[in-house]
């Protein structure tokens, strides 16, 4: 059904794609009157590749150095030192080169370079009473430019997760100001990525592709923005690895940027939708705590268990979900809707060689109570704080999806 009472809010930047495109780095970089941009990448990027080096290369004295040690899921230690080094070399403007964890830890180290409050009271406050606290962080930030090299719906969004060993959860930062000015989907950029990480981040692209297609209310404007990202998902997903071919990846780019669009126009995907929420949060707790693991694959992993388990809680929107994937006809049972869409998303994960198990992943069954607990944290699953009220059912589904 449409919904035509709605606020739709549009942020201002410039999107560079395809061949070529990253030739206008300097363009984007001179239109901010920026002379010391700061590159952060990870490892990977810069001595495997040759991407940094053409960058590098295209902004001349413009460059003011590289920090090339961003980790794996963010975390804080290779953020603080990224942010110390960026300080050092008196960055004006932020570049950040790479996939999900390097696009926020940008936006991350721009925080840490204006705020000058400690990074605990930066970051999402869990109260024991009460729904989950964002702080506003009202300094002026610095300007970000982001090269993908794999899609990521990070890539145009405020906010920020960062892993650290002494916190039993995601650190969150929020901060609007931290949107970038310019995206880059670069061919030759997005072809470094080996086929796994494509494969792998594609997987998370499609996988919230469908679940926003369970939305039972949609303005005009969502609703295209939704149905496009879910075609273009799905039609990337079993070429996106292809090392010799830019197109999949950049549609997968593109459904990204279209999936966090329909938020900003007014969708709103883990707000009534138990399955979506549910699994966003399990598998965050997942990556976050085996970082062996991919969020693809602990989307992949998860899904068709909380579905069958959690689905009849939103039975008209699995029947909507099941319909989009062709697993529905009409008039069967709406209570059949979970299980055969289940069943045909894991059909799906497995044609492209993705794990529909946690213990595919080489996770022990014996930390299924710790990921529990790292889950019952997540400001974007569970604002509310509604997962601590059912903390012995949940358990249960991680152990069914064990």
């Amino acid at each position: 059904m449409h919904s035509y009472d709605f606020r739709a809010i549009g942020y201002p930047l410039r999107l560079h794609s395809g061949a070529r495109a990253l030739d206008r780095l300097p363009e984007e970089v001179a239109r901010r009157g920026a002379r010391r941009a700061f590159v952060v990448c990870g490892h990977t990027v810069s001595r495997k590749t040759g991407l940094i080096a053409r960058i590098r290369e295209l902004l001349g004295g413009r460059c003011a150095g590289v920090f090339d040690e961003i980790e794996k899921d963010t975390t804080l230690p290779s953020v603080l030192a990224a942010t110390e080094a960026a300080r050092a070399a008196g960055a004006d403007l932020v570049i950040g080169v790479g996939a999900g964890s390097v696009i926020q830890a940008a936006r991350v180290v721009v925080i840490l370079l204006a705020e000058k409050r400690p990074v605990r009271e930066l970051i999402t406050q869990y109260p024991e009473q009460g729904p989950a606290v964002s702080p506003k962080l009202l300094e002026p930030k610095l300007p970000i430019i982001n090269v993908l090299t794999a899609a990521t719906t990070a890539q145009n969004r405020a906010g920020s997760a960062v892993k650290d060993e002494n916190v039993d959860h995601r650190m969150e930062f929020f901060d609007p100001k931290t949107r970038p000015v310019a995206i880059f989907w670069d061919a030759d950029a997005l072809l470094t990525a080996p086929a796994a990480l494509a494969r792998t981040t594609g997987v998370s692209v499609f996988w919230r592709a469908v679940m926003n297609l369970g939305a039972t209310r949609m303005n005009p404007l969502v609703e295209g923005d939704r149905l496009q990202a879910f075609r273009l998902a799905r039609n990337a997903l079993p070429r996106v690895s292809d090392p010799r071919d830019a197109a999949p990846r950049i549609d997968m780019c593109a459904a990204a940027f279209l999936e966090n669009r329909d938020a900003d126009y007014g969708g709103a995907p883990f707000e009534r939708h138990w399955v979506a929420r549910v699994v966003y949060a399990f598998a965050a707790a997942v990556f976050n705590l085996h970082p062996h693991v991919g969020q693809g694959e602990a989307n992949s992993a998860l899904t068709g268990t909380v579905m069958r388990r959690l689905g009849g809680r939103n039975l008209q929107e699995m029947t909507a979900i099941a319909a989009a994937l062709g697993a529905w006809e009409g008039g069967r049972p709406a209570s059949d809707a979970p299980l055969r869409a289940a069943d045909a998303l894991e059909g799906i994960f497995c044609s492209v060689g993705m794990p529909t198990r946690l213990r595919e992943l080489g996770i022990p069954r014996a930390s299924l109570p710790r990921l529990l607990e790292h889950s019952l944290k997540n400001f974007n699953a569970d604002p509310r704080r509604e997962f601590v009220k059912e903390r012995d059912f949940l358990l249960g589904v991680l152990h069914d999806a064990w």
